[in-house]
């Protein structure tokens, strides 16, 4: 029988490192020294990456494959967490079907929602725009990867999907609070 780590997996993941008081990576060169709060990038991700966990422990069905659960630290910085991951793998990467990741996903707008990477495997466009349909969501599929940990999988040739609810004016700013997630969404 083959072993654990060679049976197909997926990984979720979403980042839990910020900007802190904004010494580094701030957009307000003013705002330096203030709590950056970071509820969108990424507390948002993190809490949905809980959330599953949570869902998928509880649920009487499992999923078809085995799911790794990740949070990464040093997102902001250049990818540190993700990429000493995929170095240093707790299971097979050759095994690894997809990464899934969460970054920025706390304010969706009008059930909009932008996928990066659907064209990382032939399957994953479809995949997204029937799930999306059976949610009420509009998908904004982008041609471009984006830039967050899915990055360090998706250079191992592991196809990865990046949710994004978008940008906003309080990104990397001590605005970016809780109340002005979109919990429900």
């Amino acid at each position: 029988s083959p072993t654990a780590s060679a049976k197909p997996w997926v990984a979720i993941g979403a980042h839990y490192d910020h900007v802190g008081f904004g010494h580094y990576g701030t957009r307000n060169s003013s705002a330096e020294g203030q709590i950056h709060h970071g509820a969108d990038d990424n507390a948002s991700g993190t809490a949905v990456l809980l959330q599953l966990a949570e869902r998928l422990s509880r649920s009487q069905s499992r999923p078809a494959r085995t799911i790794v659960f990740a949070a990464f630290s040093g997102e902001e910085l250049g990818l540190y967490g993700s990429r000493h991951y995929v170095n240093y793998p707790p299971l097979s990467l050759s095994s690894t079907k997809a990464m899934l990741n969460l970054d920025m996903v706390g304010r969706l707008r009008d059930n909009r929602l932008t996928v990066f990477g659907t064209r990382s495997a032939k399957e994953l466009s479809a995949i997204v725009l029937e799930e999306a349909q059976k949610l009420g969501l509009q998908i904004s599929e982008s041609d471009s990867v984006g830039r967050s940990d899915h990055m360090s999988f998706y250079n191992r040739k592991i196809p990865a999907l990046h949710f994004f609810t978008g940008t906003h004016a309080d990104y990397h700013r001590p605005s970016d609070t809780w109340e002005k997630l979109n919990i429900e969404g």
